[in-house]
């Protein structure tokens, strides 16, 4: 792959991340298909196997710095079939690199299945989306909102 100078990156496109490899054997971030929404990050392990033991949790190296656009973050998701085949997931749901952050990415993982897992190097073990930061700013109410809708009820009632 041909290196870049992180300059003339920002120069083409805000859409553009930069994947700095700590490692030789890092992986850079890839769409499965054409049309996939999210990119997936590989495991750095080297010569090793990782195991999880069910419910451990443990932070999975990808070897790698991101340089992400001023304005925008990656989000981490869980791959649905590394959830659904092995009971791997993020363990705090969703992560988030903020574009100041520029150490080495790690995955944290947990193992909610009842047997132990295994992690190879250049495994995919999540997926990343570039999202644009929106900001918001808060005002203190002096009363309390008032209903919009015919919502009756907190969680799970607009199911019934």
């Amino acid at each position: 792959m041909m290196s870049r100078n992180t300059e003339a990156i920002k120069r083409l496109s805000p859409h553009i991340v930069g994947a700095y490899k700590i490692t030789p054997n890092a992986s850079i971030p890839t769409y499965a298909t054409e049309e996939s929404a999210c990119f997936d990050l590989y495991a750095c392990l080297s010569d090793i196997v990782l195991e999880l033991k069910a419910g451990e949790r443990t932070l999975i190296p990808t070897g790698l710095v991101l340089d992400i656009p001023e304005g925008y973050s990656v989000r981490l998701h869980p791959r649905s079939g590394m959830s659904f085949k092995k009971g791997l997931t993020l363990a705090n749901c969703e992560g988030v690199i903020d574009s100041d952050y520029i150490e080495e990415v790690y995955i944290l993982m947990v193992n909610i299945s009842t047997e132990i897992q295994y992690i190879e190097h250049g495994d995919r073990i999540c997926q990343g989306e570039l999202v644009k930061n929106e900001s918001v700013e808060f005002v203190e109410l002096e009363e309390c909102p008032s209903i919009k809708t015919n919502r009756e009820g907190g969680f799970g009632s607009t199911g019934v």
